[in-house]
């Protein structure tokens, strides 16, 4: 097990940022990394994973948690832990850094390493609405707290595009899901090759989609703020995990999916957040910190602990 998180985690992390700072590879060849995994890698998968996934009613209950955690998490954020900070750039950063997770890719390569296919499809699942809250629920937020810095915050607007929030081609993967649980739902046999070569494509889909978020690494700006992001570990990593899965238990008693959903519920910051700080004007270093702080957390910590606990 430790193994396998360190060539599919630390590993790819460590590599991209060195390949960065080495000047080997730019930000042109990471957004080609990035579209590559969401387009390609994550809707092959999601095909593969969900034709054998067994569908029962509580999978409508997955997503939903995932939206309820983000709201929760946001809420918390705001009141109890962004007080840390007086600057709203600041408390902005935090609060975004607590709401998206690096659910789909850490999440799901953990999920397969303890349960196979069937944990990694649940999973995805959980993460489907990550997307779409990062545009209709983070991206508002970040403006809001940089509307609040600017002290403007009474005359800021923000619109509602239907079509670029739920019909884009990052969405794609979406649709691997629904051709997967259809070849389940018709009893379409899946062949058994597509499982030895699911196998091998997790682990590439670890380094494709997180060499990228190693070239964004900047120690140096995220090192003034790696104390202070340690707030964050008991809400991630406690709170917020015993509310998501404490509801869970009332929908259903299924072990791999509990399972998922606690793995799911406890996954580190998202880069996502950094994009969204960025794209704000938020302080993007509190961001970075929060994700090397929550992910080494996880990784080292909390993963090792599910995975003993499970076996």
């Amino acid at each position: 097990m430790g193994v396998l998180i360190i060539i599919d985690i630390l590993g790819p992390l460590a590599l991209g940022y060195l390949l960065k700072r080495a000047g080997i590879i730019n930000d042109v060849f990471c957004d080609r990394l990035i579209r590559f995994n969401v387009l390609v890698m994550m809707t092959v998968l999601n095909i593969m994973s969900f034709w054998v996934l067994p569908i029962s009613g509580a999978l409508i209950v997955v997503p939903l948690l995932s939206v309820f955690m983000c709201f929760i998490s946001c809420l918390m954020a705001s009141h109890f832990f962004s007080s840390i900070f007086s600057d709203e750039r600041d408390k902005g950063a935090l609060v975004i850094s607590t709401m998206l997770a690096n659910i789909g890719t850490i999440g799901g390569i953990c999920a397969y390493i303890i349960y196979g296919e069937e944990g990694f499809a649940y999973v995805q699942l959980f993460a489907m609405p990550q997307n779409v809250l990062m545009v209709a629920c983070a991206f508002p937020l970040a403006q809001y707290y940089y509307g609040k810095y600017a002290s403007n915050a009474s005359d800021m607007q923000w619109s509602f595009n239907f079509r670029q929030m739920f019909l884009t081609r990052n969405q794609i993967s979406v649709l691997g899901m629904i051709l997967g649980l259809g070849f389940q739902f018709f009893e379409i046999d899946r062949p058994a090759a597509v499982g030895w070569f699911f196998h091998y494509l997790v682990h590439i889909l670890a380094w494709v989609s997180l060499m990228p978020v190693g070239c964004l690494i900047d120690f140096h700006g995220a090192s003034r703020y790696l104390k202070k992001s340690c707030v964050l570990i008991p809400l991630k990593f406690l709170i917020v995990p015993a509310i998501i899965t404490g509801i869970a238990r009332l929908y259903t008693n299924d072990s791999i999916l509990l399972g998922a959903i606690l793995i799911s519920s406890a996954t580190p910051s998202a880069i996502n957040a950094v994009i969204t700080a960025r794209l704000f004007k938020l302080n993007v270093n509190i961001t970075i910190a929060a994700f090397l702080v929550t992910t080494l957390f996880f990784v080292c910590i909390l993963f090792p602990v599910y995975f003993l606990y499970a076996g």
